[in-house]
């Protein structure tokens, strides 16, 4: 595992596509930041974090060895890895509230953004992971927290980052050899408010109520609603509220 270390850059994401455009870059590189100047999440979001205190890192995977048609289970597999390696570490409630944010006791720890390489076909992926580690105030976030603020333990920053490496080489491993319906039923059993009344905001604005029954192999949010009618919706078309 090559690991490139940076003091500060604007976005891990943006600096190893950078660098990929230039260079041959082997499997499982990692470039990690002290700080991030201009981090992305989800749906153009920015990631705010205090500089040294959390691990902000970007991975570059190979998947020009085996064809992956459904690039949702990238996001799946990448998720349960992050969950079992901060299980290792006794992090208490744990789940994956859809598509892909790792919550504790409710409380958003760890983001993804993934960004896909398609030559023909889905030839690489940049996966930025962030990890809320050791920082203890997040103002103005009222939903975020840190393993540090959860269990009081102050943690090794590299010691994190193995973990969650040696995960994800494990589940890389189960989709290369497809075993996807594992990934898949492991994913949704661990998704956040899964068979649980939730109260769900559609992309105009409206409340509804649903229970979240799973998701589809293209990463669609799966909600039973009234009278047990199923309906799917993507990324930019729910949220759910908690």
């Amino acid at each position: 595992m090559h690991i490139i270390k940076l003091n500060a850059i604007d976005s891990t994401n943006s600096y190893l596509r950078r660098y990929l455009a230039k260079n041959k870059v082997e499997d499982y590189t990692v470039v990690i930041a002290d700080e991030q100047t201009n981090g992305r999440g989800q749906m153009g979001t920015s990631w705010n974090s205090e500089a040294s205190k959390n691990l902000t890192f970007s991975m570059f995977k190979d998947l020009s060895i085996h064809v992956v048609e459904f690039p949702f289970y990238i996001s799946m597999a990448i998720s349960l890895a992050i969950l079992k390696a901060l299980k290792s570490f006794n992090i208490p409630d744990l789940r994956i509230k859809w598509p892909n944010d790792i919550l504790s006791a409710d409380k958003k720890i760890c983001g993804i953004l993934i960004e896909n390489v398609i030559k023909n076909k889905l030839d690489s992926t940049i996966i930025g992971i962030g990890v809320n580690v050791n920082q203890t105030r997040f103002d103005g976030l009222p939903k975020a927290a840190s393993l540090k603020n959860i269990t009081g333990v102050h943690y090794d920053l590299d010691e994190v980052l193995h973990r969650i490496m040696t995960h994800t080489k494990a589940y890389s491993l189960l989709l290369q050899e497809g075993a996807y319906d594992t990934v898949k039923n492991e994913y949704e059993a661990n998704l956040f408010r899964k068979g649980k009344p939730s109260t769900f905001k559609d992309a105009e604005g409206n409340l509804f109520s649903g229970f979240v029954k799973g998701v589809t192999k293209y990463g669609k949010l799966m909600v039973i609603l009234e009278d047990e009618v199923v309906k799917k919706f993507d990324l930019k078309e729910v949220q759910l509220l908690y």
